[in-house]
């Protein structure tokens, strides 16, 4: 029955406490490499909430635009311009700024992000929202997001409560506050640049911010006729519209918002990096575990070898012990990663998620890993002489 049992794995199982260690080395690279990936779609993920949830099929930005939270307004015109297009339906904008909100226990300010629009009609896809758009019809009234990080105070609590409650809120360079009162919650979360929401009426986002001219929106809207063909009027509008305007379908708009922070961003940069680096580690590690392993058996390896056993057979046996370092060390990594991504998930509220692409993509990255690994340390193996070692 012994002889049953793979070389491979007796010569692992031999020494436990080494075969733990290497378990252990590489289940924390695979962390590495999980956390890595999991914060990286969080930034995202998170990023591009606000353009996954816009209704419409079209959206209007300024050619300065690099991210939506940095302001980059247009005139409100492009917008009844585009609306002069047969394909065109119906077009809504959008005002985005920051603010400073003050915390109604500590009285500390925050910034958050503002979004502004005409709750005449529906321009999110969140049911929440949709549900208040009457509550937000009346004057300095607004929406909280709940899901928005603790530092605003126990707003969302408050209200759930159903205590009344006013917060004040601050134009980036005002000293005055403006009060306004909550009258409803959703949930859209924070992301790297944004620590939390709040929706309003655009005549009370004109209120909160006196340098903002209505004339000037952040991102219009455009829903098309049944039957239209986004790219056709997409290229139609680009090329009629003013260059201080571009068109964009809700995926470019994403990716747009992607490339900034992956492209543009140190953090993306350092993300990318950071990825790039765990697999390095990890390579050196398993070289360092499976070298060793060699060399303390390499008396075995050329004993095998005058025995008649070719290169082909040791190599498969050094392949197969870092095919099974890869596998048990993956399982306990991806049960930690579980496990540290539902701890960051809540002190962040970042979306920060398992998922089967993440699961398999550090699965493969685990195998290459250990295999490259055990490709760079079989050197000495290959040119291992019986003759010398006895």
């Amino acid at each position: 029955m012994r002889n049953k049992i793979p070389v491979a794995w007796l010569q692992l199982a031999r020494q436990k406490l080494r075969f733990l260690v290497a378990l252990a080395g590489i289940a924390f690279v695979a962390v590495l490499m999980f956390m890595q990936i999991g914060f990286q779609d969080a930034l995202y993920a998170s990023a591009t909430q606000v353009q996954k949830n816009l209704e419409g099929d079209l959206f209007l930005i300024s050619s300065q635009y690099k991210s939506l939270t940095s302001n980059q307004s247009f005139p409100r015109i492009r917008l009844y311009q585009a609306l002069g297009f047969d394909d065109v339906e119906s077009v809504n904008s959008l005002y985005v700024q920051f603010a400073k909100l003050k915390n109604p226990i500590n009285g500390r300010k925050f910034p958050i992000y503002v979004l502004g629009f005409d709750p005449a009609k529906s321009v999110f896809k969140l049911p929440e929202v949709n549900q208040n758009l009457n509550l937000l019809k009346r004057p300095n009234v607004v929406l909280f997001d709940r899901g928005s990080r603790p530092e605003f105070g126990p707003i969302a609590e408050k209200f759930v409560q159903n205590e009344p409650v006013s917060i004040e809120i601050f134009g980036y360079n005002s000293l005055v506050g403006y009060r306004v009162k909550i009258a409803g919650l959703f949930k859209l979360g924070p992301s790297f640049g944004v620590d939390g929401n709040l929706m309003i009426s655009y005549s009370t986002f004109i209120k909160v911010f006196l340098d903002r001219s209505p004339e000037y929106i952040d991102i219009g809207l455009l829903t098309l006729k049944p039957g239209a063909d986004p790219q056709k009027v997409l290229a139609m509008l680009s090329a009629h519209l003013p260059k201080d305007v571009k068109v964009l379908t809700r995926k470019g708009f994403i990716d747009f918002e992607k490339n900034y922070w992956s492209v543009r961003t140190p953090i993306g940069f350092i993300f990318n990096l950071m990825v790039i680096m765990g697999f390095i580690v990890g390579v050196v590690v398993v070289y360092q575990i499976l070298y060793s392993n060699i060399s303390s058996h390499l008396a075995e390896y050329a004993t095998l070898k005058a025995m008649g056993f070719k290169n082909k057979y040791l190599l498969g046996v050094v392949f197969k012990q870092a095919f099974i370092l890869a596998i048990l060390g993956y399982i306990p990594g991806i049960f930690i990663s579980i496990f540290l991504y539902d701890l960051a998930k809540n002190a962040t509220k970042l979306p920060v998620l398992m998922s089967y692409d993440k699961a398999l993509i550090i699965l493969f990255a685990t195998l290459l890993m250990c295999l490259t690994s055990a490709f760079l340390s079989t050197n000495k193996l290959r040119v291992v002489d019986p003759a010398e070692i006895f």
